[in-house]
C-alpha cells in the first residue's frame, strides 16, 4: 500500500486501487483494505465462490454480519459507524470503476 499526495492505493486480491483519503484516515483505511482483502483470500480459497465480484460481494455480506452483531451487542460509537460509511462508499466506489472496466 503507497501513500500519495491525493490518496492511498491499496492492495485487495493482488489487484491495486488508488483511493482518495484524508491523512488522518489512512491508517484506517489501510486496516479497512487488509481486512476486506482477507477476508476474500478466505473465501477465495474456500472454492465455494468463483471470481472476484462474487467474492467481495460475499465478504461484503460477512462483514455486514459482523457489524450488526456488534450493534446487537450494545451498539457501536458514532464515529466507528461515520468511518465505515465512509470506507463503504470508497469500496463501492472502486467496484463501481471495476464493473464499468470489465463492460
Amino acid at each position: 500500500m503507497k501513500d500519495a499526495p491525493e490518496g492511498l492505493t491499496v492492495s485487495i486480491l493482488g489487484k491495486e486501487f488508488m483511493v482518495a483519503c484524508p491523512e488522518n484516515e489512512r491508517e484506517a483505511l489501510r486496516a479497512a483494505a487488509a481486512y476486506l482483502d482477507k477476508k476474500m483470500r478466505e473465501i477465495h480459497a474456500s472454492g465455494k465462490v468463483i471470481g472476484a465480484e462474487r467474492s467481495a460481494i460475499m465478504a461484503a455480506l460477512n462483514i455486514a454480519h459482523e457489524l450488526l452483531e456488534l450493534r446487537g451487542q450494545g451498539g457501536m460509537p458514532a464515529d466507528i459507524t461515520q468511518k465505515l460509511r465512509f470506507l463503504q462508499g470508497k469500496i463501492d466506489a472502486v467496484l463501481g470503476r471495476d464493473a464499468q472496466a470489465l463492460q
